[in-house]
């Protein structure tokens, strides 16, 4: 891959994982429940782990990945896209955060099979993974706290 194309898609997926810890932090404070609070405090650490892998690997840093399998609920292919607004309701929390889980993995995975490159395949795919795994863990507690109750 070309220097000058490998070093925009990097810029692009860290500004990504920017815009994630930052809207996890938002909506750490719209949201009233502590558990909730938790898990989204947690979201937003992550991603910004993720930008300090993308970072270090932009400078040269070598990244190992393991193909996992990951379940998906599927439980976002139902769902409809929520705009965020100042009275979020939990669901509407949940939601949100899910989707965003959903449209990070599908950008990583675009993003490995754009590239020949093996380790710029990994980083990207490592990443996907890390953001289904999220999706799984939103959606896990959609399923116990809000489908439960309807």
């Amino acid at each position: 891959m070309e220097e000058q194309r490998f070093n925009e898609i990097m810029q692009f997926a860290i500004e990504r994982e920017i815009e994630a810890a930052e809207f996890y932090n938002k909506l750490h404070d719209k949201v009233k429940l502590g558990g909730s609070r938790k898990v989204l405090r947690d979201l937003e650490m992550m991603e910004l782990g993720h930008k300090k892998i993308l970072e270090g690997f932009r400078m040269g840093d070598s990244v190992e990945y393991k193909p996992i399998q990951i379940q998906n609920l599927k439980i976002s292919d139902y769902m409809v896209e929520i705009t965020p607004h100042e009275e979020l309701s939990y669901q509407e929390a949940l939601i949100l955060a899910i989707k965003r889980e959903e449209g990070a993995n599908k950008l990583y995975v675009a993003l490995a099979n754009e590239s020949d490159e093996e380790s710029v395949k990994n980083i990207f795919m490592k990443l996907a993974d890390e953001e289904a795994r999220h999706k799984l863990q939103l959606e896990t507690i959609y399923d116990e706290e809000i489908l439960i109750e309807n």
